[in-house]
């Protein structure tokens, strides 16, 4: 999927000259924690975000730092601070230069993009235009859109087996299990050496259409030791599949 599928389009702005008072009931009232911040003519030169107001002098919450630590961080850093704990316009405590996307970005480096820079939302360009915005919010939307049980397979216990093989056979850290397949209900027989192989093999298989429940029967035998222990019980493990 690509960023044009998921973003939000219609997207709510501020002008760089506008008060912070007016961007933080913008905010509430959209019921948005950020907002892309337009210059005169239209083009995009910051962002302004729920975090821009937690360091504020009307809150009492400006930092403080002790005199020997304010002398080694240099009076630059010290009049930014100062700027964005008492600024009273957007473009006074708006973060600049704000990291961007285009439409036909893939969602995968989004989220990279996303973790790297620590941020939670992107402004969308096209042409050095803004034309939407990606959030986090917008990355769940589409999970939950995607989530919806896809149909059993046409070829009945006997496809879906092939399918859970296929599934365990593309993860490395799997390892090789024995599957039955009756009525939907998949069985896991084999060996582990790692509990948390236990949960990944159970999920791989949660995830193949058409399976309804899932047995395990894997046994989980401590390396250095050889001992083997069985499972906690033989009880369904995982969710039913929904109707």
């Amino acid at each position: 999927m690509q960023v044009k599928d998921v973003m939000t389009r219609d997207v709510i702005s501020i002008r760089a000259n506008e008060p912070i008072v007016r961007a933080a009931r913008v905010m509430l009232q959209s019921r948005i924690s950020g907002l892309p911040v337009l210059d005169a003519e239209g083009e995009l030169v910051g962002i302004v975000t729920e975090g821009d107001f937690l360091r504020r002098s009307e809150l009492g919450t400006q930092r403080r730092r002790p005199r020997w630590l304010e002398f080694i961080i240099g009076p630059g850093r010290l009049a930014q601070e100062y700027v964005s704990a008492t600024g009273k316009k957007v473009d006074e405590i708006m973060t600049p230069d704000p990291v961007t996307v285009t439409e036909d970005e893939s969602l995968e480096a989004v989220v990279e993009l996303m973790e790297r820079r620590r941020v939670k939302r992107l402004p969308v360009m096209r042409s050095g235009r803004l034309v939407g915005i990606v959030s986090r919010a917008n990355l769940m939307h589409a999970l939950a859109s995607l989530a919806r049980d896809a149909a059993a397979p046409a070829g009945g216990d006997l496809q879906i087996r092939e399918n859970i093989l296929t599934a365990i056979g593309h993860q490395q850290w799997a390892p090789h299990v024995n599957v039955v397949v009756k009525n939907g209900v998949a069985e896991l027989w084999g060996v582990i050496t790692d509990e948390r192989e236990r949960r990944g093999l159970i999920v791989a298989t949660e995830n193949v259409p058409g399976v309804e429940q899932v047995h395990d029967h894997l046994v989980w035998v401590e390396p250095m030791s050889g001992m083997a222990f069985p499972p906690a019980d033989d009880e369904p493990k995982g969710r039913a599949a929904a109707s």
